[in-house]
């Protein structure tokens, strides 16, 4: 079992629990500690730090919550499976996987222009009967089936090929169209994979699926896309910093 060096400083206003979680969750994502690692257990740790146990339980509370750490009967706690975290930026899931070194792999599922939704439309701002660019792709960190995704892009984006969308990011095949994703409101939510979806994640009867919309749009309020994706639960989940106002 490996000990991760830990700083904690007793006199800054950041709750002692959180500091320990953040060094530990830098530990885990930057690959020290590894999927499957025992991790150490909370009356050890407690004693290492010299920190209280309720605080110690609280961290590995926010690890596990984040699916970082896995508690099993009988095994005690362990580093889970490569979870992608995607946090607060306007990032695209081929960039996330790409910097965190998991090979990112697309199949595409179809590619068909002159499509029309009329949901992605009106995500898009744009009449219902509008054109677009309907892509859905398979996206896979290595051999690990990850996410379903489905983006419309609106018209003016129907120069792009098959190989954009194959080989690289979205975003940035967009971005040499000259189009730059700047903003975008996301909706994130839960529910139960179709069979479809279940074969090309891997998934197991009643595993479910988190979701999400985006509708981004440009710096100057062009909308550039829209995508509608679900993800396996046990490879990704999404970090959200809020503030009070």
């Amino acid at each position: 079992m490996q000990l991760i060096p830990v700083a904690i400083d007793r006199g800054s206003p950041v709750p002692l629990y959180h500091q320990l979680a953040e060094q530990l969750t830098a530990a885990i994502e930057s690959g020290r500690l590894q999927p499957g690692d025992a991790f150490e257990n909370e009356v050890a740790l407690a004693e290492r730090l010299d920190l209280s146990r309720p605080t110690v339980r609280r961290a590995i509370a926010e690890l596990v919550s984040r699916g970082l750490l896995v508690r099993r009967r009988g095994v005690g706690t362990t580093v889970a499976s490569t979870v992608i975290h995607r946090r607060d930026e306007l990032t695209s899931l081929y960039d996330d996987m790409d910097r965190r070194g998991q090979r990112p792999t697309t199949r595409v599922l179809a590619f068909d222009p002159g499509v029309t939704n009329e949901v992605a439309a009106l995500a898009l701002g744009l009449p219902e009967d509008t054109p677009l660019l309907h892509i859905e792709r398979l996206r896979s960190a290595g051999d690990i089936p990850t996410a379903v995704m489905h983006n419309w892009l609106p018209p003016r984006f129907a120069e792009l090929s098959l190989d954009d969308v194959t080989n690289g990011s979205l975003y940035a095949a967009l971005r040499t169209l000259g189009a730059h994703p700047a903003v975008a409101h996301q909706t994130i939510g839960a529910r139960r994979p179709s069979a479809r979806e279940r074969k090309l994640l891997g998934l197991a009867s009643g595993d479910p699926l988190l979701t999400m919309s985006r509708r981004a749009y440009a710096a100057d309020g062009a909308p550039v896309e829209y995508g509608d994706h679900c993800y396996r639960f046990d490879q990704y989940a999404f970090d959200v910093t809020v503030y009070e106002r």
